[in-house]
């Protein structure tokens, strides 16, 4: 059981993000008018983007929800329709690199690594195209996929890659695609957790999803710079404004608990611990629902 846990841990970590902790505070409430707006999101430092690069892909607190519930694997969550041979500009590749990132943990997650097969393969000819491969050790990969023993090793040169390769493309100045990257491996792994909560409506689970609230703004904010620089990405902006204008009524209170000491390889460790409360109605979880479903099949349809 802890195996699995830890394993699903470093998947939701590539996959579905959690809360910036940025943000909290004793008795915080997100607001509503949380956008920021362009000219503030150009004047970001290049710290602040790794910041929120960093959060978006930071530790969660579901690490073992979708293992305590027991949720059976399903092929059909998979974004089976890409072709990597068809996709023709970077903005496409780099999404589609991020997406197939996120199934990649998935299989791996159930030990599908037969399955996986595929999916690295259209990964690497993604990467090869961005000329991003070099961060993969391709042999080691598929050399652990057809080894479950080696299941640990494996998500972790996954993740490491896609790690790699954000911090690759944001200091060569080819941050606009791992922005891409970013927004496919949430996305994907929002498309994931919703897809579960649809049918398995857990309260815990699904106020994770309502939390993704501030990660969408983190998005947002991560794409803004980009917005205006081709078509493309002004199909995905106004994508992602919709996706937010879902979420506007969703509320979040957090409040700070007391601190607790743990000790940790022989040094005392204090972790300040909190709450959360989340507030939305069924009829938002829907809503919510079906727009990452929307945004999502519309992304690998292309």
């Amino acid at each position: 059981m802890k195996r699995k846990i830890f394993l699903l841990s470093l998947f939701i970590c590539l996959c579905f993000s959690c809360r910036n902790s940025s943000k909290k505070s004793s008795g915080f409430v997100f607001p509503e008018a949380d956008a920021v707006p362009i000219s503030e999101a150009e004047k970001l430092s290049p710290e602040a983007i790794a910041d929120i690069s960093k959060n978006i892909s930071s530790p969660v607190e579901i690490a073992n929800l979708l293992q305590t519930l027991e949720i059976p694997f399903s092929q059909s969550y998979l974004a089976s329709s890409i072709d990597a041979n068809k996709q023709n500009t970077n903005v496409d590749k780099a999404l589609k690199l991020g997406i197939l990132g996120a199934d990649l943990g998935y299989l791996n997650m159930y030990e599908r690594t037969g399955s996986s097969l595929d999916v690295l393969s259209s990964i690497r000819k993604l990467s090869e195209d961005l000329k991003v491969d070099q961060f993969f050790d391709f042999e080691s990969i598929k050399r652990l996929s057809k080894n479950k023993s080696n299941l640990d090793s494996l998500l972790f040169i996954s993740i490491d890659s896609y790690s790699q390769i954000d911090n690759y493309l944001r200091t060569n100045d080819r941050g606009h695609l791992s922005a891409l990257m970013i927004i496919g491996v949430w996305l994907e792994g929002q498309y994931l957790a919703t897809q579960v909560a649809s049918q398995f409506p857990d309260k815990s689970l699904c106020d994770r999803i309502g939390e993704q609230k501030i990660i969408l703004n983190d998005l947002l904010l991560l794409v803004s710079p980009y917005c205006n620089r081709d078509s493309e990405f002004t199909v995905l902006c106004k994508d992602l404004q919709e996706f937010k204008e879902k979420y506007r009524d969703v509320k979040i209170t957090y409040t700070q608990g007391d601190p607790v000491s743990v000790e940790k390889n022989g040094g005392l460790v204090i972790t300040q611990t909190e709450t959360s409360v989340v507030e939305m109605s069924k009829e938002q979880l829907t809503d919510i629902i079906e727009i990452t479903k929307s945004i999502r099949n519309s992304l690998i349809i292309k």
